[in-house]
Protein backbone atom coordinates (compact mmCIF):
# COMPACT_ATOMS: atom_id res chain seq x y z
CA UNK A 1 0.00 0.00 0.00
CA UNK A 2 1.22 3.50 -0.84
CA UNK A 3 2.64 5.61 1.94
CA UNK A 4 0.77 8.78 2.91
CA UNK A 5 2.36 12.23 2.86
CA UNK A 6 1.52 15.94 2.91
CA UNK A 7 -0.07 15.80 6.35
CA UNK A 8 1.82 18.34 8.44
CA UNK A 9 -0.03 21.42 7.15
CA UNK A 10 -3.34 19.82 8.08
CA UNK A 11 -2.00 18.87 11.51
CA UNK A 12 -0.74 22.41 12.17
CA UNK A 13 -3.87 24.05 10.76
CA UNK A 14 -5.35 26.60 13.20
CA UNK A 15 -8.81 25.00 13.20
CA UNK A 16 -7.34 21.55 13.83
CA UNK A 17 -5.28 22.86 16.73
CA UNK A 18 -8.31 24.55 18.28
CA UNK A 19 -10.27 21.29 17.96
CA UNK A 20 -7.34 19.45 19.52
CA UNK A 21 -7.38 21.85 22.47
CA UNK A 22 -11.07 21.20 23.17
CA UNK A 23 -10.57 17.44 22.89
CA UNK A 24 -7.57 17.50 25.25
CA UNK A 25 -9.45 19.65 27.79
CA UNK A 26 -12.60 17.50 27.80
CA UNK A 27 -13.43 16.64 31.40
CA UNK A 28 -10.46 18.67 32.68
CA UNK A 29 -11.49 22.27 32.01
CA UNK A 30 -11.23 23.31 35.65
CA UNK A 31 -7.66 22.03 36.04
CA UNK A 32 -4.95 24.63 36.53
CA UNK A 33 -2.85 23.52 33.55
CA UNK A 34 -5.84 23.79 31.22
CA UNK A 35 -6.86 27.19 32.58
CA UNK A 36 -3.32 28.51 32.17
CA UNK A 37 -3.15 27.30 28.56
CA UNK A 38 -6.56 28.81 27.80
CA UNK A 39 -5.63 32.24 29.19
CA UNK A 40 -3.45 32.81 26.14
CA UNK A 41 -5.08 30.26 23.85
CA UNK A 42 -4.35 31.93 20.50
CA UNK A 43 -0.75 32.61 21.42
CA UNK A 44 -0.17 29.09 22.75
CA UNK A 45 -1.75 27.50 19.68
CA UNK A 46 0.34 29.73 17.39
CA UNK A 47 3.53 28.67 19.21
CA UNK A 48 2.45 25.03 18.98
CA UNK A 49 1.82 25.43 15.25
CA UNK A 50 5.35 26.72 14.69
CA UNK A 51 6.84 23.90 16.76
CA UNK A 52 4.85 21.28 14.84
CA UNK A 53 5.86 22.68 11.46
CA UNK A 54 9.50 22.71 12.52
CA UNK A 55 9.25 19.35 14.32
CA UNK A 56 10.95 21.08 17.25
CA UNK A 57 8.74 20.05 20.16
CA UNK A 58 10.57 19.10 23.34
CA UNK A 59 8.19 16.36 24.51
CA UNK A 60 7.60 15.73 28.22
CA UNK A 61 8.34 15.47 31.05
CA UNK A 62 5.78 12.88 32.13
CA UNK A 63 3.90 12.73 35.41
CA UNK A 64 3.74 9.09 36.51
CA UNK A 65 1.23 7.66 39.00
CA UNK A 66 -0.07 4.25 40.01
CA UNK A 67 -3.60 2.89 39.57
CA UNK A 68 -5.20 -0.43 40.56
CA UNK A 69 -8.04 -0.91 38.06
CA UNK A 70 -8.27 -3.86 37.91
CA UNK A 71 -4.53 -4.59 38.18
CA UNK A 72 -1.58 -2.42 39.09
CA UNK A 73 -0.50 -0.10 36.26
CA UNK A 74 1.77 2.91 36.05
CA UNK A 75 0.16 5.72 34.06
CA UNK A 76 2.45 8.34 32.52
CA UNK A 77 0.61 11.59 31.79
CA UNK A 78 2.12 14.06 29.33
CA UNK A 79 2.03 17.85 29.90
CA UNK A 80 -1.15 19.50 28.66
CA UNK A 81 0.57 21.17 25.69
CA UNK A 82 1.80 17.74 24.56
CA UNK A 83 -1.70 16.31 24.85
CA UNK A 84 -3.03 19.06 22.59
CA UNK A 85 -0.31 18.20 20.07
CA UNK A 86 -1.16 14.47 20.31
CA UNK A 87 -4.80 15.20 19.50
CA UNK A 88 -3.82 17.45 16.61
CA UNK A 89 -1.63 14.69 15.14
CA UNK A 90 -4.20 11.93 15.63
CA UNK A 91 -7.05 14.04 14.22
CA UNK A 92 -5.28 13.87 10.86
CA UNK A 93 -3.38 10.55 10.98
CA UNK A 94 -6.12 8.35 12.45
CA UNK A 95 -7.47 7.29 9.01
CA UNK A 96 -3.99 6.08 8.04
CA UNK A 97 -3.71 3.98 11.19
CA UNK A 98 -7.27 2.74 10.75
CA UNK A 99 -6.65 1.58 7.18
CA UNK A 100 -4.12 -1.01 8.44
CA UNK A 101 -6.43 -2.54 11.06
CA UNK A 102 -8.30 -5.78 10.40
CA UNK A 103 -12.01 -6.16 11.10
CA UNK A 104 -11.53 -8.10 14.33
CA UNK A 105 -9.26 -5.65 16.16
CA UNK A 106 -11.52 -3.85 18.64
CA UNK A 107 -9.59 -1.65 21.08
CA UNK A 108 -9.44 2.15 20.69
CA UNK A 109 -11.30 2.21 17.37
CA UNK A 110 -14.44 4.09 16.43
CA UNK A 111 -17.45 1.80 16.06
CA UNK A 112 -15.64 -1.12 17.71
CA UNK A 113 -14.83 -1.24 21.43
CA UNK A 114 -15.67 -3.71 24.17
CA UNK A 115 -19.24 -4.39 22.99
CA UNK A 116 -18.03 -5.36 19.54
CA UNK A 117 -15.30 -7.64 20.89
CA UNK A 118 -17.66 -9.44 23.27
CA UNK A 119 -20.37 -9.85 20.61
CA UNK A 120 -17.83 -11.37 18.23
CA UNK A 121 -16.43 -13.65 20.94
CA UNK A 122 -19.93 -14.94 21.73
CA UNK A 123 -20.49 -15.66 18.05
CA UNK A 124 -17.23 -17.58 17.66
CA UNK A 125 -17.83 -19.50 20.91
CA UNK A 126 -21.06 -20.85 19.41
CA UNK A 127 -19.22 -22.10 16.32
CA UNK A 128 -16.10 -23.66 17.85
CA UNK A 129 -15.23 -26.43 20.30
CA UNK A 130 -11.90 -25.02 21.55
CA UNK A 131 -10.34 -21.63 22.21
CA UNK A 132 -6.84 -20.33 22.95
CA UNK A 133 -6.30 -17.04 24.77
CA UNK A 134 -2.95 -15.30 24.36
CA UNK A 135 -1.58 -12.27 26.16
CA UNK A 136 1.64 -10.32 25.55
CA UNK A 137 3.92 -10.13 28.57
CA UNK A 138 4.31 -6.48 29.71
CA UNK A 139 3.33 -5.25 26.28
CA UNK A 140 3.54 -1.46 26.65
CA UNK A 141 6.88 -1.79 28.46
CA UNK A 142 8.24 -4.06 25.72
CA UNK A 143 7.45 -2.18 22.49
CA UNK A 144 10.72 -1.87 20.59
CA UNK A 145 11.35 1.71 19.47
CA UNK A 146 13.26 0.82 16.30
CA UNK A 147 10.63 -1.70 15.19
CA UNK A 148 7.82 0.80 15.83
CA UNK A 149 9.61 3.55 13.90
CA UNK A 150 10.16 1.15 11.01
CA UNK A 151 6.47 0.21 10.93
CA UNK A 152 5.43 3.87 10.93
CA UNK A 153 7.85 4.61 8.09
CA UNK A 154 6.06 2.01 5.97
CA UNK A 155 2.78 3.93 6.27
CA UNK A 156 3.88 7.58 6.35
CA UNK A 157 6.28 9.44 4.05
CA UNK A 158 5.85 12.95 5.46
CA UNK A 159 9.30 13.54 6.98
CA UNK A 160 8.09 16.14 9.50
CA UNK A 161 5.32 13.82 10.75
CA UNK A 162 7.79 10.94 11.06
CA UNK A 163 10.11 13.21 13.06
CA UNK A 164 7.21 14.09 15.36
CA UNK A 165 6.41 10.41 15.83
CA UNK A 166 10.07 9.64 16.52
CA UNK A 167 10.25 12.44 19.07
CA UNK A 168 7.20 11.12 20.94
CA UNK A 169 8.63 7.59 20.91
CA UNK A 170 12.07 8.73 22.10
CA UNK A 171 10.56 10.84 24.92
CA UNK A 172 9.82 7.75 27.01
CA UNK A 173 11.46 4.42 27.79
CA UNK A 174 11.10 1.76 30.48
CA UNK A 175 14.42 0.28 29.43
CA UNK A 176 16.77 1.65 26.74
CA UNK A 177 14.99 1.59 23.38
CA UNK A 178 11.82 0.00 24.72
CA UNK A 179 8.43 1.06 26.04
CA UNK A 180 5.63 3.50 25.29
CA UNK A 181 3.69 5.32 28.02
CA UNK A 182 0.27 4.09 29.10
CA UNK A 183 -1.68 7.34 29.10
CA UNK A 184 -0.67 8.93 25.79
CA UNK A 185 -3.33 9.15 23.11
CA UNK A 186 -0.62 8.37 20.55
CA UNK A 187 0.36 5.23 22.49
CA UNK A 188 -3.05 3.69 21.78
CA UNK A 189 -2.53 4.10 18.04
CA UNK A 190 1.12 3.05 18.15
CA UNK A 191 0.17 -0.08 20.11
CA UNK A 192 -2.63 -1.06 17.74
CA UNK A 193 -0.37 -0.45 14.74
CA UNK A 194 2.45 -2.51 16.30
CA UNK A 195 0.17 -5.47 16.94
CA UNK A 196 -1.54 -5.06 13.58
CA UNK A 197 1.44 -6.98 12.20
CA UNK A 198 0.44 -10.09 14.14
CA UNK A 199 -3.21 -9.59 13.12
CA UNK A 200 -2.29 -9.80 9.44
CA UNK A 201 -0.03 -12.79 10.05
CA UNK A 202 -2.76 -14.72 11.89
CA UNK A 203 -5.48 -13.88 9.39
CA UNK A 204 -3.55 -13.94 6.11
CA UNK A 205 -0.66 -16.38 6.62
CA UNK A 206 -2.01 -18.86 9.18
CA UNK A 207 -5.54 -18.15 7.90
CA UNK A 208 -7.37 -18.37 11.21
CA UNK A 209 -11.04 -17.66 10.54
CA UNK A 210 -12.07 -17.06 14.15
CA UNK A 211 -9.86 -14.52 15.86
CA UNK A 212 -10.41 -11.45 18.05
CA UNK A 213 -7.88 -9.00 19.46
CA UNK A 214 -8.53 -6.32 22.07
CA UNK A 215 -5.20 -4.49 22.45
CA UNK A 216 -2.75 -7.16 23.70
CA UNK A 217 -5.40 -9.82 24.47
CA UNK A 218 -5.84 -12.32 21.60
CA UNK A 219 -8.32 -15.17 21.30
CA UNK A 220 -8.30 -17.82 18.56
CA UNK A 221 -11.00 -20.46 18.16
CA UNK A 222 -10.58 -23.86 16.47
CA UNK A 223 -12.02 -27.37 16.46
CA UNK A 224 -9.20 -29.11 18.32
CA UNK A 225 -6.44 -28.57 20.87
CA UNK A 226 -3.93 -29.95 18.35
CA UNK A 227 -4.77 -27.23 15.84
CA UNK A 228 -4.40 -24.55 18.50
CA UNK A 229 -1.02 -25.91 19.59
CA UNK A 230 0.26 -25.66 16.03
CA UNK A 231 -1.02 -22.09 15.80
CA UNK A 232 0.54 -21.21 19.15
CA UNK A 233 3.97 -22.38 18.00
CA UNK A 234 3.79 -20.31 14.81
CA UNK A 235 2.51 -17.18 16.56
CA UNK A 236 5.13 -17.43 19.32
CA UNK A 237 7.99 -17.68 16.83
CA UNK A 238 6.65 -14.85 14.69
CA UNK A 239 6.01 -12.41 17.52
CA UNK A 240 9.46 -13.04 19.04
CA UNK A 241 11.33 -12.74 15.75
CA UNK A 242 9.42 -9.86 14.15
CA UNK A 243 8.19 -7.76 17.09
CA UNK A 244 10.60 -8.77 19.88
CA UNK A 245 7.73 -9.57 22.23
CA UNK A 246 7.05 -12.52 24.52
CA UNK A 247 3.73 -14.23 25.12
CA UNK A 248 2.50 -15.45 28.49
CA UNK A 249 1.57 -19.12 28.78
CA UNK A 250 -1.50 -19.78 26.64
CA UNK A 251 -4.90 -20.60 28.10
CA UNK A 252 -6.60 -23.41 26.13
CA UNK A 253 -9.92 -25.02 26.95
CA UNK A 254 -13.24 -26.04 25.48
CA UNK A 255 -15.72 -23.26 24.80
CA UNK A 256 -18.38 -24.99 26.88
CA UNK A 257 -16.17 -24.53 29.98
CA UNK A 258 -16.03 -20.79 29.39
CA UNK A 259 -13.49 -18.16 28.34
CA UNK A 260 -12.44 -15.31 30.64
CA UNK A 261 -12.17 -12.28 28.36
CA UNK A 262 -12.35 -8.53 29.09
CA UNK A 263 -13.93 -9.01 32.49
CA UNK A 264 -16.54 -11.56 31.41
CA UNK A 265 -16.98 -15.32 31.16
CA UNK A 266 -17.92 -16.15 27.57
CA UNK A 267 -19.87 -19.38 26.93
CA UNK A 268 -21.67 -20.52 23.78
CA UNK A 269 -24.79 -18.35 23.85
CA UNK A 270 -24.18 -16.99 27.37
CA UNK A 271 -22.25 -14.14 28.98
CA UNK A 272 -21.52 -13.95 32.69
CA UNK A 273 -19.36 -11.76 34.88
CA UNK A 274 -15.84 -12.93 35.69
CA UNK A 275 -15.04 -13.27 39.39
CA UNK A 276 -12.70 -10.29 39.32
CA UNK A 277 -15.46 -8.15 37.79
CA UNK A 278 -17.92 -9.18 40.50
CA UNK A 279 -15.41 -8.20 43.19
CA UNK A 280 -14.67 -4.93 41.40
CA UNK A 281 -18.38 -4.11 41.14
CA UNK A 282 -18.89 -4.50 44.90
CA UNK A 283 -15.73 -2.58 45.76
CA UNK A 284 -16.47 0.37 43.49
CA UNK A 285 -20.16 0.55 44.35
CA UNK A 286 -19.32 0.65 48.04
CA UNK A 287 -16.77 3.44 47.50
CA UNK A 288 -19.11 5.49 45.30
CA UNK A 289 -21.91 5.23 47.84
CA UNK A 290 -19.55 6.30 50.64
CA UNK A 291 -18.55 9.40 48.63
CA UNK A 292 -22.25 10.20 48.15
CA UNK A 293 -23.16 9.67 51.81
CA UNK A 294 -20.21 11.75 53.04
CA UNK A 295 -21.21 14.65 50.81
CA UNK A 296 -18.13 14.43 48.60
CA UNK A 297 -20.40 13.84 45.58
CA UNK A 298 -23.86 15.12 44.79
CA UNK A 299 -26.47 12.93 43.06
CA UNK A 300 -25.33 13.96 39.59
CA UNK A 301 -21.68 13.11 40.30
CA UNK A 302 -22.62 9.78 41.91
CA UNK A 303 -24.79 8.86 38.93
CA UNK A 304 -21.99 9.78 36.52
CA UNK A 305 -19.74 7.18 38.16
CA UNK A 306 -22.37 4.51 38.76
CA UNK A 307 -23.84 4.50 35.25
CA UNK A 308 -20.79 3.06 33.40
CA UNK A 309 -20.28 0.56 36.23
CA UNK A 310 -23.85 -0.67 35.85
CA UNK A 311 -23.54 -0.66 32.05
CA UNK A 312 -20.58 -3.02 32.32
CA UNK A 313 -22.30 -5.57 34.56
CA UNK A 314 -25.62 -5.28 32.69
CA UNK A 315 -24.04 -6.71 29.53
CA UNK A 316 -23.85 -10.04 31.33
CA UNK A 317 -26.48 -12.23 33.00
CA UNK A 318 -26.34 -10.33 36.27
CA UNK A 319 -29.83 -9.13 37.21
CA UNK A 320 -30.25 -11.25 40.33
CA UNK A 321 -26.61 -10.73 41.32
CA UNK A 322 -27.01 -6.94 41.15
CA UNK A 323 -30.17 -7.08 43.26
CA UNK A 324 -28.44 -9.18 45.92
CA UNK A 325 -25.40 -6.90 46.05
CA UNK A 326 -27.38 -3.69 46.29
CA UNK A 327 -29.68 -5.11 48.94
CA UNK A 328 -26.74 -6.41 50.95
CA UNK A 329 -24.89 -3.10 50.81
CA UNK A 330 -28.01 -0.99 51.25
CA UNK A 331 -27.38 0.84 48.00
CA UNK A 332 -30.86 0.74 46.46
CA UNK A 333 -31.39 4.53 46.79
CA UNK A 334 -28.08 5.19 45.01
CA UNK A 335 -28.94 2.62 42.35
CA UNK A 336 -32.15 4.51 41.57
CA UNK A 337 -30.18 7.73 40.97
CA UNK A 338 -28.19 5.89 38.30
Amino acid sequence: MRRVGNLIERIANADNLRLAFWKASRGKRSKETVLQFRENLDGNLYDLRQQLLASSIDWGPYHTFLIHDPKKRYISAAPFRDRVAHHAIINVTEPVFESYQIHDSYACRKGKGLDGAITRALRFACKSRWYMKLDVRKFFNSVDHDVLKGLLKRRFKDRVVLNLFNGIIDSFANTPGRGIPIGNLTSQFFANHYLGVIDHYIKETIRCKRYVRYMDDFVIWAESRTALRRIHHKVTCFIQEQLYLDLKSPCMDTTKRGLTFLGYRVYPGRLRLARRSRDRFIRKLRRYHANFEEGLWDEEEAARHVEPLLAFVCRAESHEYRKRVMKKLGLCPLARTA
